[in-house]
């Protein structure tokens, strides 16, 4: 199975791609899946023009990106919160792309504050039925992502790891049902 975590800050010094680091170690470590990474920094999409319908239709610039949208059975959505939303970044880049139906979608946010995204959360829970996608119900909601993670993605609050596992265990639960249903 193909997971996608999508790390959806595009600052230069972004503190939420930290946990997306961290993720996507932890999804190593815990399967057998190949864990791949997309960073919204890595592709300047620009407004949405046209929607990539499939790797062949899309910019030569953009392939690698469509191809690993394309190739996922299940996503990570990794966000920052944005005035009580997740970011225009992540917006976007889903945009260029169509629905993804009948694929999992596990929803984490990060935040330097206290509420450690909650309100982006749940707008993510209204953003992944549109997409026709199957939303985890157990979030992963990051307060003081700063203090949590360094900047390679290390965890440096062990007493986070408890809510990492469930997260991701819960997840990978989902993704599976959903990929061996789906066949």
């Amino acid at each position: 199975m193909n997971i996608e975590i999508i790390s959806g800050s595009p600052r230069a010094t972004s503190v939420t791609n930290r946990l997306a680091l961290f993720l996507q170690k932890q999804l190593q470590a815990k399967s057998k899946h190949n864990i791949g990474l997309i960073d919204v920094r890595d592709y300047d999409l620009g407004l949405l023009q046209k929607v990539f319908i499939n790797v062949d239709a899309t910019p030569e610039q953009f392939k690698l990106l469509a191809e690993k949208m394309f190739a996922a059975d299940a996503f990570v959505i990794v966000t920052p919160e944005y005035n009580g939303s997740y970011s225009p970044a992540l917006q976007n880049l889903l945009d260029h792309f169509p629905k993804q139906t009948k694929k999992a979608f596990a929803l984490a946010t990060a935040s330097t504050g206290a509420l450690g995204g909650a309100r982006s959360s749940q707008q993510l829970l209204l953003l992944v039925p549109a997409l026709f996608g199957i939303a985890s119900p157990f979030l992963l909601i990051t307060p003081h992502v700063d203090k949590k993670f360094d900047a390679e993605g290390n965890l440096l609050d062990e007493s986070f790891q408890g809510s990492v596992d469930t997260f991701v265990n819960e997840f990978l639960w989902l993704a599976e049902s959903v990929k061996h249903q789906h066949k």
